[in-house]
C-alpha cells in the first residue's frame, strides 16, 4: 500500500484537501479523528488517563473533557510527555490497522502532527498544502471566530513553514481558487495512481 502523508499548518486546507481525494475514491485516514476515538469510552486510555490526574478529569457521561486536559498537559512538560507516551503507540498501532485494511489503490494519512511524531515513518511520500502566514490567520480566524493573537500563538507553536516545505516530496499551493486547487489534486492523484500501480514510491511496510 502506497501511503501518502498528507499535513499542513492550521487553516492550510488540508480536509478540502482530503475531500478532494476521497471523490477520486481514495481512502482517508484521520489521525485526528483517531486521536478522539482511542480515549472514547471505555477505551482503556480513558481510564488510565482518568487514573493519573483523576476523575475530575472526565464529565458527568464518563467523557474526557478535552478542555481540562490540554490546559493541565500544555502547562506541564512531564504531563505532555506521559499523555504522549501512552496514546501514540496507540494512535499508530490504529494507523496501521487502517492502512492495512484499505481497499483504495493507494491511501492518505491525514495528520497536523506528521513531522513531530513517528506516524511520519508510515508513509512513502509527504504532501503538504501550503498558504501563507496571513491566508492561514483570516482562514482560521474566519472559521473558528477566534481572536487573532490566539491563532498567531496556535501558528507559532506548529512545525515553521520552512520546515515542512523542506520536508515535502510534494507540496499543494492553496492560495488560489477552488479550481486551482482540484487542478492540483487532479494531477496528484494521476501521479500517485502510476506510483500505485509500478510500486514506485512504495518502500514502506505496515
Amino acid at each position: 500500500m502506497l501511503v501518502i502523508g498528507l499535513t499542513g499548518g492550521i487553516g492550510s486546507g488540508k480536509s478540502t484537501v482530503a475531500e478532494l481525494f476521497q471523490r477520486h475514491g481514495i481512502d482517508v485516514i484521520d489521525a485526528d479523528l483517531i486521536s478522539r476515538e482511542v480515549v472514547e469510552p471505555p477505551e482503556p486510555a480513558l481510564q488510565a488517563i482518568a487514573t493519573h490526574f483523576g476523575q475530575q478529569i472526565l464529565d458527568e457521561e464518563g467523557r474526557l473533557r478535552r478542555s481540562a486536559l490540554r490546559k493541565l498537559v500544555f502547562s506541564d512538560q512531564a504531563q505532555r510527555q506521559w499523555l504522549e507516551q501512552l496514546l501514540h503507540p496507540l494512535i499508530n498501532e490504529r494507523i496501521r490497522q487502517r492502512i492495512i485494511d484499505s481497499r483504495s489503490p493507494y491511501c492518505i494519512l491525514m495528520s497536523p502532527l506528521l513531522l513531530e511524531t513517528h506516524q511520519r515513518a508510515l508513509t512513502a511520500r509527504i504532501l503538504v498544502v501550503d498558504v501563507s502566514r496571513e491566508t492561514q490567520l483570516q482562514r482560521t480566524m474566519r472559521r473558528d471566530e477566534s481572536p487573532r493573537a490566539t491563532i498567531e500563538a496556535i501558528i507559532a507553536a506548529q512545525v515553521p513553514r520552512e520546515v515542512r516545505i523542506s520536508a515535502a516530496d510534494d507540496i499543494i499551493d492553496n492560495n488560489g481558487e477552488a479550481s486551482e486547487l482540484i487542478e492540483q489534486v487532479d494531477a496528484l492523484h494521476a501521479r500517485y495512481l502510476s506510483m500505485a500501480v509500478t510500486g514506485r514510491g512504495n518502500e514502506v511496510t505496515t
